[in-house]
């Protein structure tokens, strides 16, 4: 059996970004959206799992922006799980598709420059993704995991959602 992987998120373009990666890797993905916010704790967690048939293999993610300046202490406080935090929003994440950026940056500043980086993300908007935009996510996943693996966990700019990426491309030559 192949594992489960839960995610865990806070925002509407979190899921849709999720669900995109579950119809493309096809794989045992469980979105566990906004039940958590901030009040995220271990045993939240595990109540959430529970609902699943589990695996022993299965895989907790905690896909949450770092603009709130207790989110990563509460993070780390649930174990076994890998976080793909975000900073300053997740929109970095799309951003590092179309470009580098390694200077800090603002949440606002982040969506400004991806709706600037091609036209493909002229019109965005927060929880939607056309289908012209998974596909341009798809064409440049690779550059965009490059790009995040040369930034600083938890700094501004940077994000851990590589990781998942990463996993699942290893789940899928196996």
């Amino acid at each position: 059996m192949r594992p489960n992987y839960f995610v865990f998120c806070e925002g509407d373009t979190e899921v849709k970004y999720v669900e995109m990666l579950r119809s493309q890797f096809r794989c045992p993905i469980h979105i566990i959206p906004k039940k958590t916010l901030l009040n995220i704790t271990p045993a939240l967690v595990e109540r959430c799992k529970a609902t699943y048939m589990q695996t022993g293999k299965d895989k907790t993610f905690l896909m949450y922006d770092l603009d709130v300046p207790t989110m990563l202490k509460r993070l780390k406080k649930v174990p076994n799980a890998t976080l793909l935090c975000t900073n300053p929003c997740f929109e970095i994440w799309l951003l590092l598709h179309e470009k580098d950026q390694k200077a800090p940056i603002s949440s606002e500043m982040v969506v400004k420059e991806l709706m600037k980086s091609s036209e493909v993300w002229k019109g965005y908007t927060k929880s939607v993704l056309t289908r012209n935009q998974q596909i341009a996510l798809e064409k440049n996943l690779d550059t965009a995991v490059g790009r995040a693996k040369l930034l600083t966990e938890f700094q501004n700019p940077s994000t851990g959602i590589y990781k998942l990426i990463e996993m699942l491309k290893e789940t899928i030559r196996k």
